[in-house]
């Protein structure tokens, strides 16, 4: 199954404490959006990443944030089941291509998106979502690119997910909403899992 069919959201996590990332993961899960994408921005996410696979082995965890093949050896290293770059480079994407695992290129112009497609690849990541022109960009797009499908992330929320959602080039949304950071900080797995199952019913 693609990416982008697991699920209709994909939670886009930051982890500063690393002692959140299992319970975090198993919240999301719980609330029916297993496939997680755990950013590297900060020290602990290659650790954070290393700890949901080997204790929540029903999660689809990946990484986000690549811009580096350092990054694709890391995060595959760790576990990481996907990975999910913020932009694509001829040499990036080689070495997305070359980790035997599945990947989500960022682009954010009709011309990046054809350089991609080029090489065959149609599941991308649209990103800066509502910077780089939102629904009405992807709407446009999918005029001349019918067979290339996104996960728009970046400025997403549940109000808007489901206009993203409706449109027949978008196969999930990225948000960060699903894991506030006050909820992190103090525990609130209850919450979190309640906001995962809000966003799983959107499909």
């Amino acid at each position: 199954m693609s990416l982008l069919d697991i699920a209709p959201v994909v939670p886009v996590v930051v982890i500063d404490d690393l002692e959140t990332a299992v319970p975090l993961a198993r919240a999301l899960v719980a609330g029916g959006l297993p496939v997680i994408e755990v950013t590297l921005r900060t020290a602990d996410a290659l650790k954070a990443i290393e700890r949901i696979a080997a204790e929540v082995p029903e999660a689809v965890i990946g990484a986000g944030t690549i811009r580096t093949p350092a990054d694709v050896a890391a995060s595959v290293a760790a576990g990481s089941r996907f990975l999910v770059s913020p932009g694509s480079t001829p040499k990036l994407v080689d070495a997305m291509e070359a980790s035997g695992v599945p990947f989500l290129p960022g682009v954010a112009t009709a011309s990046e998106v054809l350089a991609l497609a080029e090489r065959g690849l149609t599941e991308m990541k649209f990103f800066p979502a509502e910077a780089a022109g939102g629904l009405p960009y992807l709407k446009a797009l999918g005029g001349p690119l019918p067979d290339v499908r996104f996960c728009p992330t970046g400025g997403i929320r549940l109000a808007s997910a489901p206009d993203y959602l409706a449109l027949p080039n978008v196969g999930c949304v990225g948000g960060t909403w699903l894991t506030p950071a006050d909820a992190l900080a103090t525990g609130d797995y209850a919450r979190i899992e309640k906001l995962a199952a809000e966003a799983a019913a959107l499909r």
